[in-house]
């Protein structure tokens, strides 16, 4: 079987010769490095308009960037970003169908879980960037902005990460999941930009019946990895920890995400 490395510098050559690989993005990290850096930015110039009305704000008693707040914060912005990486990986996949590169990989000698996989390990790859910018930002901004270094707190909570790991994964995943099915990108870039809406109205019709099984829907699990966190500024309870319930379902998800792909792919007249 040809080596994971092997098949992940496969996917990558055919993405960075695509201009728009490079955009997207190019656009999706300065997005999110100029938008989770500039929450602190806001709450100065929303203290300077304050002032202008004769009116005190304290951003120091708004925590944004101040440890540990900071990781869950950023976090839960940068998951609201997702949609960008799920475009590129619409994109890549729906131009196999389009330039008959996966009929040709497949007359090459790669199988086709070996096709597949190379898109895996591709989505692996952005999950895994995306975590590392932002807890380079995380890290960053609260080094700057805490008012005080407690070495106790800097690395709380830093185990969302691995709950924004398996969101971009899992996000990544269904985004694949529907150009293989759809194998165009218009439509599958339309239906992704429309699944979140579609559940909701799913789950509305079934609230009331068995609201206990709306956690189990796939947009919902994947939402529910890490929570919103600010409503604690307006002194409402969060949740501020894993749950091995959210991350079995989304992993169970993300599992037949792939799978669905793969099942596709096999049956496929390529």
């Amino acid at each position: 079987m040809t080596s994971l490395i092997h098949l992940l510098k496969i996917d990558l050559k055919k993405l960075t010769s695509y201009r728009t690989f490079w955009i997207v993005c190019g656009l999706y990290f300065i997005t999110l490095a100029f938008s989770t850096a500039s929450g602190m930015e806001f709450l100065k110039w929303l203290a300077r308009t304050f002032k202008n009305f004769g009116s005190e704000l304290n951003i120091n008693r708004i925590p944004l960037y101040h440890f540990p707040d900071v990781w869950l914060n950023l976090i839960y912005f940068s998951g609201l970003l997702k949609i960008v990486l799920a475009i590129m990986t619409v994109i890549s996949i729906t131009n196999e169908y389009t330039y008959r590169t996966l009929r040709q990989n497949v007359i090459d000698g790669l199988s086709r879980w070996e096709f597949l996989l190379s898109k895996i390990l591709t989505n692996v790859g952005l999950s895994l960037l995306s975590v590392l910018m932002v807890s380079v930002i995380a890290f960053v901004t609260g080094l700057i902005y805490s008012p005080e270094l407690n070495w106790r707190y800097v690395f709380s909570d830093m185990e969302f990460l691995v709950a924004y790991f398996l969101e971009i994964f899992a996000f990544l995943s269904y985004a694949l999941m529907l150009g293989v099915f759809v194998q165009r990108s218009g439509l599958t870039i339309i239906l992704l930009l429309l699944s979140h809406m579609l559940e909701a109205i799913v789950r509305e019709n079934v609230d009331n019946y068995v609201p206990q099984i709306i956690p189990f829907f796939p947009m919902e699990s994947i939402s529910n990895l890490v929570p919103m966190p600010y409503q604690r500024y307006a002194f409402q309870e969060i949740r501020d920890y894993l749950t091995f319930g959210s991350i079995a379902i989304a992993l169970g998800w993300t599992f037949l995400f792939n799978y669905f792909s793969y099942a596709k792919l096999k049956r496929a007249d390529i």
